[in-house]
């Protein structure tokens, strides 16, 4: 008798094998999951629907030599807006690889997922900006990752707020205008986008969504949150390179060194920190 197993989960991928079968990467609340749907790109299969790329739906799996097998799927959620338009399409594609990295379990998956299915919401209904839900999505997920950025204060002297600040990715810690100068760091937040950080990071998961922020602020709020996402991954995602060939140039690319997106060569560099 087969041992089976069901489990809500989010197809993260969905890769073509073989003629008609579906090889899948699920986020469940429980972790990762690889399993094969055999027949599911059969029009008629019962397995269609449920397992499309970004489909939140209940399977039923049992084990198979390799990988678990979907025998059963009933969608639960479809986010048809992302396949709307090409930039929530990326975004997505990059909220899955980076989901992958990541790779949780445990309690940690559940809230990985929860943060995910979110993000997909109001990206897919337009409901917020997608540069502010990129920013948001990275800043949390790399939160409940364990990777948290020491925001309460600077580093040496503890002022709180006031004037420019200097978020430093490759130490993970924040320092006011004069003690970045005196370190040799240009300042990468103002005012409002150092309170936007801060709010993703400390708030309550009810309220995350819950504000707003200018498109300058946006855009510093993005570039110091993609740098401490890839310092804390040290490895390069493909899927981030396609983003930015859609999106224009912005304040990001004005900003210092210690703002800027990390280059491929830099992954090596930031092991040493």
């Amino acid at each position: 008798m087969r041992t089976t197993m069901t489990t809500t989960g989010l197809v993260l991928r969905a890769t073509k094998t073989g003629e008609a079968d579906r090889a899948l990467l699920l986020l469940t609340p429980d972790g990762l999951v690889s399993a094969m749907a055999k027949g599911a790109l059969r029009m008629r299969s019962k397995l269609f629907s449920g397992t499309g790329l970004f489909c939140y739906s209940e399977f039923v799996l049992f084990e198979g030599k390799t990988m678990h097998v979907v025998d059963a799927a009933s969608v639960k959620q479809v986010f048809w807006g992302l396949h709307e338009d090409v930039e929530r399409m990326a975004l997505a594609m990059y909220y899955a690889e980076l989901a992958a990295t990541l790779s949780p379990t445990g309690a940690e998956a559940d809230a990985q997922l929860r943060l995910l299915l979110n993000c997909l919401y109001f990206l897919s209904e337009g409901k917020r900006p997608p540069r502010v839900l990129k920013a948001v999505y990275e800043l949390r997920a790399m939160t409940l990752a364990g990777f948290m950025p020491d925001l309460v204060a600077c580093a040496d002297c503890v002022k709180y707020e006031g004037g420019a600040f200097c978020f430093d990715a490759l130490r993970g810690r924040l320092y006011c205008a004069d003690c970045a100068a005196k370190r040799e760091l240009a300042c990468n937040l103002d005012a409002a986008s150092l309170a936007a950080m801060r709010y993703v990071v400390f708030s309550e998961d009810g309220k995350l969504f819950s504000f707003s922020a200018s498109e300058q602020t946006a855009l510093r709020l993005g570039a110091v949150a993609e740098r401490w996402t890839l310092v804390c991954l040290n490895r390069p995602l493909r899927s981030l390179e396609f983003l930015h060939t859609l999106w224009a140039p912005g304040v990001e690319d004005a900003e210092s060194a210690q703002g800027a997106p990390l280059s491929p060569g830099d992954f090596e560099r930031t092991q040493e920190t």
